[in-house]
């Protein structure tokens, strides 16, 4: 069962409406569609509801199920759409559109501290990376600062695909040492912030972003943690 990704083309939508492929073995449900995003990348499931004739639950996450399919878990047990059935999926969006901001802005502070990314995590209104950093960065206010500059350029954000080919001819692309693109599909997804002249980052990344860097706001370096003898952590929390 394969769920098609709308969320990879259309990250604003917050309403899809779809219908049951299947359901799990665990009480999950397989949409043929979904807007909702699975856990991956760092970036957490999302959240919401599932509607359908005579039934409404609450979705507590979205998780990648085997095969292509995309599982929503209901948030408790109760009645379940059955298999076929018309749905429709209403997106925590607040929620969703947090982690869209702070994924984006992530992707900045890798451009602001441009070393090896060892590790990473988004929450809501908060994320954090890990850097190969063998020397402490000092006083996060340069950081921070820089950081909030990228953003104040209000960059257009856009994706792009290349082939696994490309992607092992050009290993400059990726950033993270911890977890790898997904290859093995024939393409890659890219993500681009800014253009021409103007591009800052270019990066694989299968997650949700904001169009332009000025939805992100102004952010703040809420922590840097010495995390290992070389590995440093950096910790933004959005302000707005």
């Amino acid at each position: 069962m394969m769920t098609e990704p709308v969320f990879r083309t259309a990250p604003y939508q917050q309403t899809l409406g779809t219908r049951v492929l299947g359901l799990t073995a665990e009480g999950g449900i397989v949409p043929e569609a979904s807007n909702f995003y699975p856990t991956g990348g760092g970036q957490p499931g999302d959240s919401g509801h599932l509607v359908w004739q005579g039934g409404r639950i609450a979705i507590a996450t979205t998780l990648k199920g085997e095969g292509g399919a995309i599982v929503l878990l209901p948030a408790e047990a109760g009645a379940l759409p059955p298999e076929g059935a018309e749905v429709e999926l209403l997106l925590n969006w607040g929620r969703r559109h947090a982690h869209m901001r702070m994924h984006t802005a992530l992707h900045l502070l890798s451009v602001v501290v441009p070393l090896p990314v060892t590790g990473g995590a988004i929450a809501e209104g908060r994320g954090r990376l890990d850097f190969d950093m063998p020397e402490p960065p000092g006083d996060g206010y340069r950081i921070e600062r820089d950081l909030n500059a990228l953003i104040a350029r209000d960059l257009p954000v856009s994706d792009d695909w290349i082939t696994d080919a490309e992607l092992e001819a050009n290993p400059g692309l990726v950033k993270t040492m911890s977890v790898r693109p997904p290859t093995g599909q024939g393409r890659v997804r890219l993500v681009r912030i800014g253009q021409g002249a103007d591009q800052v980052d270019l990066q694989p990344c299968g997650g949700t972003h904001v169009a332009r860097t000025g939805e992100i706001g102004l952010v703040s370096v809420a922590k840097i943690e010495n995390k290992g003898r070389q590995n440093r952590r950096i910790t933004l929390e959005l302000q707005v």
